[in-house]
């Protein structure tokens, strides 16, 4: 079983995009956020072996995923992404190790699928400090209409001794997409990209 964090506050927010570039959409998307605020064991001292992390990684995949996915309120989810803020007396490579090696099977799973990469986007920063999480869909990386961002950023957090890691789902692609390129009625859905 995966070793869990010590987590000091769970964060969620669902955006519903109702009306974007002079038109009403014709059914409202849903952008949805988990992070977990965790302390990070490793904050100010430079250990080799990471593993910790990434067990809290299969952790979280399963347990942030899980809130994010209930929030769409039982819609079906399109895209998907990751992120993970570092505070000052951590590094880079805390939050890959949270993210890359576990996180990504327990999300896959939670959200009914995902044969693409999981993207995702990492910095080391101070309180409040912002992260746009990116997103593609799930099971084809090169649907175009999938590409979007959700911006994340937590008013105390991450402290110097923490990490906050977050998971967006979406029910949908970037309103009125009209630049072309594969559909998602067109994906095989073999290879992960399309």
């Amino acid at each position: 079983m995966a070793k869990k964090p010590e987590i000091r506050k769970i964060v969620t927010s669902v955006e519903e995009i109702r009306f974007e570039g002079f038109r009403e959409l014709d059914q409202p998307i849903h952008k949805c956020v988990a992070a977990a605020v965790i302390q990070n064991p490793f904050a100010g001292v430079y250990i080799e072996d990471l593993s910790e992390l990434s067990e809290y990684g299969e952790y979280l995949g399963a347990y942030l995923a899980g809130i994010a996915v209930k929030a769409l309120n039982g819609a079906p989810v399109h895209s998907y992404g990751k992120g993970a803020i570092v505070g000052l007396n951590g590094e880079l490579e805390h939050g890959g190790a949270i993210l890359h090696p576990s996180l990504g099977k327990p999300m896959r799973e939670a959200v009914g699928g995902g044969k693409a990469i999981i993207p995702s986007a990492k910095k080391v920063g101070g309180a409040g400090t912002g992260l746009d999480v990116p997103l593609h869909y799930k099971d084809a990386a090169f649907v175009r209409t999938h590409y979007d961002a959700m911006e994340v950023r937590i008013p105390d957090a991450p402290k110097d001794n923490e990490i906050v890691v977050a998971l967006v789902v979406t029910d949908g692609g970037r309103p009125h997409a009209r630049i072309g390129g594969l559909q998602r009625s067109e994906i095989i859905g073999e290879d992960g990209l399309r």
